[in-house]
């Protein structure tokens, strides 16, 4: 375990050992309602699993590398931020097949351009976005966040 995680887990249990001497009923009544709440969300977690399995299984780790991986980066860049852009994942899913690509051979910054488009750009969501806050307003927003999130995937590329 690294000193990031332990340090971590020491300021978690001194939190939670005073939140049991502030009010004990409270905090047992708090970790009943996250148990719930973990097990309503097991299944989608485990349907996220075999979700990454899945398509690490359809995709091999050459392909990935062949496509996302160091040979074309400004076309893979382009091509991963267009995919997020019209892809409609929760996040919680996204992060963890991020980093299955990066294990399995795609470069940063593609990655991170198809991350950053899956949570910042929304065509899938454009209409129902363009009829609650006008069309003027979604456009910006999502032209914004297209060329936002290229920046950010290149400062990522330079910064790792």
């Amino acid at each position: 375990m690294d000193i990031f995680t332990l340090s971590l887990w020491i300021i978690t249990m001194i939190w939670f050992v005073i939140s049991i001497g502030k009010d004990k009923r409270k905090t047992f009544n708090s970790i009943k309602m996250s148990s719930g709440m973990m097990r309503n969300m097991i299944g989608e977690i485990v349907g996220i699993l075999f979700l990454i399995g899945l398509i690490l299984t359809f995709i091999p780790p050459e392909i990935i590398k062949q496509y996302l991986g160091k040979s074309n980066t400004v076309l893979s860049t382009i091509i991963s931020a267009f995919v997020g852009s019209i892809t409609l994942i929760p996040a919680f899913v996204a992060f963890p097949l991020v980093g299955s690509l990066v294990n399995a051979g795609a470069s940063i910054v593609p990655t991170v351009a198809f991350l950053t488009t899956l949570t910042m750009v929304g065509i899938v969501t454009f209409p129902l976005e363009r009829r609650e806050f006008g069309l003027k307003f979604a456009l910006t927003r999502n032209s914004l966040s297209v060329g936002f999130a290229v920046i950010i995937a290149l400062l990522m590329g330079v910064i790792i």
